[in-house]
């Protein structure tokens, strides 16, 4: 019995294979910890975008924003066909209804300065903003003669002008549309759409009013966060938007025009123009206004840079580090015929787990570039100082400490780059492959 457990343990310490499989099954179990660890990173990302979605709900949420529209409402007279069962016929009734009648504007001017600040809470950061905006345009004549409404069906003292809008919380001035002359003040009404309305009081003299093209005007401050859009209603819509906030990204169903767009470290200036040929909706509606956000148009104003991502993109290569790294070691074990124990692979294995942990918790407090580089320099020290006792002498130790530091360096580049990520990761994995080929090439592989 001691004989067979000897020869055992002389296959386990000698044999390739042997050592092989031993160094497989300990990458394997190492995952698990790795699986842990990017778990942790998910739930401290989850738990950064509740933090800033609490953060912007109480600033106030995304903006939508509508030009002003006129709403005139009109009689729908039918009639209905009832039968009499005590009389065995038919009698009509006239059926009155009111409906409502929605007219665009022909020109629609936007002009909005967005100040972004940051919003900070424990460790979390969020982008806010005030925006100052101004509208202009005008109205065109508004004429039934094209509809089968007659002119006593309508009531003319009954219109209105209402305006779209997403975020009545942020709203810091109470908006006053100016209608040539008159101006009418702007009250919110109940509704459980994404588009909340606000509508003015009834326009005085609005046949008269309407005889003509009618300029109207109005200004608004209103507080948001995550992104600024509009609602090309025009039937031409030229719209201009200034911020201090140096990454935009330019959302919605239009982009600003490349001729005069501006974008710098002190913020961005963008222009649109739109046309009614443009979009797919009409100038005017009856009955029923539609949902016509999807039609927008805007900027986000984000933050560029989330370290989550970055820490998750980097967990992702940790099978790679872990795996090459645990190689190196069953490489040099093979050749300097020093033995190295399992459970001093399990250490080595777990001590660049810890890299990641390092990673996240390091990055929630600084930049990522110097929570990275603290992190690969404290398991790089580790590493080496724990490879020099093991494996006795400073050549192998420094080689372990140049290949791990080469990694963590190829890594990074890898994460810093976009459209060349895939490029650059598969030349950097041929390479290694090619090294790993030629550091080989000299091991008996017979010793079975």
């Amino acid at each position: 019995m001691e004989q067979k457990k000897s020869r055992f343990s002389n296959w386990m310490r000698n044999s390739i294979t042997a050592r092989m499989l031993v160094v497989g099954f300990l990458l394997l179990v190492l995952l698990i910890p790795l699986e842990f660890v990017k778990s942790l990173i998910n739930e401290r990302a989850y738990r950064q975008e509740e933090v800033v979605k609490e953060i912007n709900e109480k600033w106030g949420n995304e903006v939508l924003l509508s030009g002003p529209i006129v709403k005139i409402p009109y009689k729908v007279i039918s009639e209905e066909k009832i039968f009499n069962e005590k009389s065995n016929s038919y009698y009509t009734k006239t059926k009155e209804t009111v409906e409502n009648a929605y007219f665009f504007p022909d020109k629609l001017n936007i002009v909005s300065q967005v100040d972004t600040k940051p919003l900070n809470r424990s460790i979390y950061e969020s982008v806010v903003y005030s925006a100052a905006i101004d509208v202009k345009g005008n109205f065109p004549k508004i004429d039934f003669s094209d509809t089968d409404i007659a002119d006593e069906n309508i009531l003319w003292e009954k219109a209105i002008v209402l305006l779209k809008t997403s975020n009545l919380k942020g709203i810091k001035t109470t908006p006053i549309v100016n209608l040539a002359s008159e101006s009418l003040l702007m009250t919110p009404q109940y509704s459980t759409e994404y588009l909340n309305t606000i509508q003015s009081n009834y326009i005085a003299n609005a046949k008269e009013m309407f005889v003509e093209p009618l300029a109207f005007s109005f200004d608004l401050k209103i507080n948001g966060s995550e992104s600024l859009k509009f609602l090309p209603i025009g039937k031409e819509t030229d719209a201009t938007m200034k911020s201090n906030w140096h990454s935009p990204s330019f959302d919605g169903n239009f982009l600003p025009e490349d001729t005069n767009k501006e974008i710098s470290e002190d913020g961005f200036t963008a222009n649109w123009r739109i046309l009614q040929i443009n979009r797919q909706f009409e100038q005017s509606f009856f009955g029923h206004l539609p949902d016509l956000s999807s039609s927008s148009f805007g900027t986000k104003l984000i933050i560029p840079v989330d370290e989550y991502q970055k820490s998750e993109r980097t967990a992702k290569y940790g099978f790679m580090v872990i795996g090459l790294t645990l190689l190196v070691f069953l490489l040099i074990q093979l050749v300097s015929k020093i033995y190295i124990h399992p459970f001093q692979y399990v250490m080595i294995g777990l001590a660049l787990v810890m890299f990641y942990t390092l990673l996240i918790s390091i990055s929630e407090h600084s930049n990522f570039f110097k929570a990275y580089a603290i992190a690969a320099f404290s398991v790089l020290a580790l590493i080496t100082v724990y490879s020099r006792a093991i494996l006795k002498g400073f050549k192998f130790p420094l080689l372990i400490c140049g290949s791990l530091a080469s990694l963590y360096g190829f890594i990074y580049v890898i994460i810093q780059l976009e459209n060349y990520a895939l490029l650059v990761g598969s030349i950097g994995l041929f390479l290694i492959l090619a090294i790993i080929m030629f550091a080989s090439r000299r091991i008996d592989w017979n010793n079975e």
